[in-house]
């Protein structure tokens, strides 16, 4: 049985091809399931995050190539060639523990990704989409990523995606956010972290809109806010100076023609809005309007950098510990007799996914 991980990240791909590929917590299951058929695999445990789509997975053989596997994912006319990876062997789960561990992501050390991991494994868990050598792998990922950030600093001033957006609407204001209003929309995880980083901050106002009303009702009653009907939400901006939206919508919920009725109440105020949403929420042309200023995920990576240099120092030790645990977990699933009695590794490295031969 070979192992191998295949996707495309932030690293290699924009946002607007990885919204495309992007795949709901709740579809995670059956995605995977259509991959382990299509591409004939043995085990299979799909990811899916605003930075990335990766397929991890057990084959003893493989039909058609890369682009096949991903074309079970994305729309045809879409062209994924200069975008995609494939790692195997040790290559794979070294990946995998970089992943989990915090240390692949555009925010180094973010905590996120790890429970990201952890729910994409037991959604294929739970569809019987696993075995024995996807369940050790992910398990083994778990434990790696929580010894990172015990024994190294990696994770000291870690911040996630949400504090990033909340660090760039504090420069947009020269670092004074008490006068300014702030409009979350979507009340998940991120959302939820948007408003927590703001009240630290010192927002004077915080209005949340969400799906489920009392989901808004909730978290800006825990923070001295206001809860916004979703329907209400295009109204709403008038108030607003920040609106950073993470919803899970598959399609854009804000366009041009729902901020231009909104304008003429505002009085030429600047409107900053930061879509850190995959497949992003706000749509690219409301750019056009005057004093109207989108940032998407992608823009946050200036930010990103300087967080990474604070943290370069702890990566060299992160990284030898990663190589000690995959390389200790790979020869658990590799046991070789020597001579001429012996048998080919379990998880060979003599295959090739990218092979165009069935």
């Amino acid at each position: 049985m070979k192992l191998f991980v295949a996707g495309l990240s932030y690293r290699t791909a924009p946002v607007e091809v990885r919204e495309k590929l992007a795949v709901r917590p709740s579809r995670l299951p059956c995605h995977a399931c259509r991959l382990k058929l299509g591409a004939g695999l043995e085990e299979v445990v799909l990811l899916s995050t605003c930075n990335r789509v990766e397929v991890y997975g057990t084959a003893s053989k493989v039909n058609g190539n890369i682009h096949r596997l991903f074309s079970q994912l994305a729309p045809p006319e879409v062209d994924l060639t200069p975008y995609l990876y494939i790692k195997e062997g040790e290559a794979a789960a070294q990946h995998l523990f970089s992943v989990t561990s915090g240390l692949d992501s555009m925010v180094i050390g973010e905590t996120e990704i790890t429970g990201q991991v952890k729910n994409a494994y037991q959604a294929a868990q739970a569809a019987k989409l696993t075995g024995r050598i996807t369940n050790r792998l992910f398990q083994t990922a778990m434990q790696t990523a929580k010894e990172v950030r015990t024994e190294t600093n990696i994770g000291r001033g870690a911040v996630s995606v949400g504090s990033v957006a909340v660090e760039l609407a504090e420069r947009i204001f020269d670092h004074d956010l008490s006068e300014k209003t702030v409009m979350i929309i979507g009340a998940g995880k991120m959302g939820e972290a948007c408003v927590r980083h703001l009240a630290k901050k010192g927002a004077r106002s915080v209005l949340v809109s969400n799906r489920s009303y009392e989901r808004a009702q909730l978290l800006a009653a825990e923070f001295g806010g206001q809860a916004i009907r979703f329907d209400d939400c295009s109204g709403a901006l008038a108030e607003a100076d920040i609106v950073v939206s993470s919803t899970g919508c598959p399609q854009t919920i804000l366009h041009r023609e729902d901020l231009l009725p909104i304008l003429p109440a505002r009085r030429n105020r600047p409107l900053f809005l930061i879509d850190i949403a995959v497949p992003r929420d706000i749509a690219p042309e409301v750019q056009e309007l005057e004093n109207v200023y989108l940032y998407d995920i992608d823009d946050l990576e200036a930010i990103v950098r300087e967080n990474v240099r604070q943290r370069e120092q702890e990566l060299c030790r992160c990284r030898e510990l990663i190589a000690a645990r995959a390389a200790a977990v790979m020869a658990k699933f590799n046991p070789v007799t020597p001579g001429r009695g012996g048998r080919e590794s379990a998880l060979s490295p003599g295959w090739a996914l990218c092979s165009t031969h069935a």
